[in-house]
């Protein structure tokens, strides 16, 4: 019982510093709590679209919150597994956002043979570039501070930022 007291308190904490953000003009931003090097762009109209958008195109096999299928790790007969999670505790925050455009315009990755090699479908005729970084930017914004402090650091190192 302890331990899920922690967790709803950090869980509120997050929440309650997500919701505090300092204008900076046209892109609002919000410093992260891993650190302060660490600023995430938090526009509401962008993430409103985004939200909207993956309620309407994706929400159907990912979650409505983007928890993904809880057998995501699990392959099926074919090889391919579940929707993941996009919220953070799958392995989303893994891509770089370049690859995640790629994956959500184009769909699944294929083999040698121009099979797919999962089940996620294109989107490229449904969404355009700025709806499709909407929808990565709504999703990201569902990710804890210490995720997207990750991804971003490995983000600036696949740069060579640092």
């Amino acid at each position: 019982m302890r331990k899920y007291g922690g967790v709803a308190l950090m869980v509120l904490l997050m929440l309650i510093l997500s919701a505090c953000d300092s204008d900076t003009g046209s892109q609002p931003h919000q410093q992260t709590m891993t650190s302060p090097d660490i600023i995430r762009v938090n526009n509401p109209d962008q993430l409103r679209q985004g939200q909207a958008l993956y309620v309407k195109h994706c929400a159907h096999c990912h979650g409505q919150m983007a928890e993904g299928d809880l057998l995501w790790r699990k392959a099926d007969d074919q090889g391919h597994y579940p929707p993941p999670p996009l919220d953070g505790t799958g392995h989303a925050w893994h891509h770089s956002r370049a690859t995640l455009h790629n994956i959500i315009r184009n769909g699944s990755a294929v083999d040698e043979k121009g099979q797919p090699l999962g089940r996620m479908p294109a989107w490229g005729q449904k969404l355009n570039d700025a709806q499709i970084e909407a929808v990565i930017a709504w999703f990201q914004s569902l990710w804890p501070d210490p995720v997207y402090s990750i991804w971003y650091e490995r983000q600036l190192r696949a740069r060579g930022e640092k």
